[in-house]
């Protein structure tokens, strides 16, 4: 996938008979931050993880295995519209819902790099989001397209779903986080409960990926 910043693959698993697309990204490929720590396809697993203990089925199924280039994460391909993107998909207002659930789960995990084209429509209207190697970090640092719903209440489901979720973390993301990583989100997901409330817009305007599509 050659616009990617990081080694980014399009191959096909198979188990027997079955067969599938997948995106495989080695952590051979992965370019050095002075920010984050190699193994950054940990983090997209961790994402998976997140979610799914969420249960709000936001990352694709994403595991670490060896592949062909080495350890790496490899996250199954979802069917698409990819003309579609954060800013279009706002525009129908039946999408809020779950454009809501990956705001709140990007400030639990803390992502740097929610750009417009890490959202993703689904033929069935479901929102995908993707490209989630960048999270994780312990200190602040999010920056995201999402902040449209600033200073609105977090629906009380989500709320729910975030404190149902806490306790179960550490078993959840320890495969791929330290703890003190695990630590941050937990704090994090405080944080919501205690705010409840969408986070404004840093007005100096820090907050925003680059670019943003």
């Amino acid at each position: 996938m050659p616009w990617s910043s990081n080694g980014t693959f399009l191959v096909q698993v198979t188990d027997g008979d079955a067969e599938m697309l997948a995106v495989y990204k080695p952590g051979k490929g992965e370019r050095p931050l002075w920010d984050f720590p190699r193994g950054l396809y940990r983090r997209e697993a961790a994402a998976w993880a997140l979610s799914e203990v969420l249960g709000w089925g936001i990352v694709p199924e994403t595991v670490v295995r060896d592949g062909p280039l080495g350890e790496g994460s490899v996250q199954r391909f979802v069917e698409v519209d990819f003309e579609q993107h954060y800013f279009t998909i706002y525009e129908d207002p039946t999408t809020h819902p779950a454009l809501k659930r990956i705001c709140v789960f990007d400030l639990l995990a803390n992502n740097t790099d929610r750009k417009s084209g890490h959202c993703l429509l689904g033929p069935d209207g479901h929102v995908w989001g993707i490209d989630n190697g960048l999270c994780f970090h312990e200190e602040p640092k999010i920056r995201t397209v999402i902040w449209e719903f600033g200073g609105e209440r977090v629906p009380p489901e989500l709320l729910a779903d975030v404190e149902r979720a806490l306790p179960l973390l550490g078993a959840a993301l320890s495969p791929h986080l330290d703890a003190d990583e695990i630590a941050a989100v937990c704090a994090r997901g405080n944080r919501v409960l205690h705010t409840r409330t969408f986070p404004l817009a840093d007005p100096m305007g820090r907050c925003y990926p680059w670019p943003m599509v």
